[in-house]
């Protein structure tokens, strides 16, 4: 439902049919619009693009939730990240948005929110 709201302005709405067969052929551009907007992975100072690798729903009913995966493959050593999740903070006063990063073997999770949309890590 959030999805929908954020992207078409309408909670109900079955235009987009995410991951279902009749997906519309405009649902993963508008959401990569929407994405590109509100979120973004910095590796070194430079903004990574971002492409979706996968999508899958979970759930049912209004309980039901659109996965997303983004993965990026990085040569160079890392030396900082900086992430923005500023996904449904526009729409929602008390979005928590959690990132995990893994670099090297370690895990690093984040919480991000409208108040603290940007983190940056220094490895």
């Amino acid at each position: 439902m959030d999805v929908r709201e954020a992207l078409v302005f309408d909670p109900d709405s079955t235009v987009l049919a995410f991951c279902q067969p009749e997906e519309s052929p405009d649902a993963e551009h508008l959401l990569l619009r929407y994405i590109n907007q509100h979120f973004y992975v910095k590796v070194n100072g430079e903004r990574v693009d971002l492409r979706i690798s996968s999508k899958r729903l979970n759930g049912e009913g209004d309980n039901t939730a659109l996965g997303v995966v983004f993965e990026h493959s990085q040569e160079q050593l890392i030396h900082s990240l900086e992430i923005k999740n500023a996904v449904f903070t526009d729409l929602f006063f008390d979005q928590n948005n959690i990132v995990y990063v893994h670099v090297d073997g370690e895990t690093r999770s984040l919480m991000l929110n409208k108040k603290t949309p940007v983190h940056k890590l220094r490895f």
